[in-house]
């Protein structure tokens, strides 16, 4: 395959997942659009990596599947801790928590 190709399929999961992010109400599927963005970039570091010969690109991907796992780990106990206190895990009703 070509790196065009590559290139352009993470662009559509990169233009998928901000989307996700902007357009959705609800905490879970803002989280999974976060993870279609972080995976779009481990996508452009892998294809830029077998272009050019060298394995930075996977040791960089290899660090960002980490710091996404960590990321779902964090954010799943927010979620859970905000649906046990509110009963929602809706993103408008969430705008009284500003101080």
């Amino acid at each position: 395959m070509l790196v065009n190709q590559f290139l352009f399929l993470a662009a559509l999961l990169f233009c998928i997942g901000v989307y996700g992010v902007i357009a959705r109400k609800n905490a879970v599927l803002v989280l999974m659009s976060i993870e279609l963005i972080l995976n779009a970039v481990n996508l452009n570091f892998v294809a830029f990596a077998l272009r050019n010969g060298n394995a930075d690109g996977h040791t960089f991907a290899l660090y960002i599947i980490a710091i996404a796992a960590a990321e779902v780990g964090v954010g799943l106990g927010l979620v859970l801790l905000i649906f046990r206190n509110r009963r929602t895990i809706s993103l408008d009703d969430l705008s009284g928590m500003k101080g």
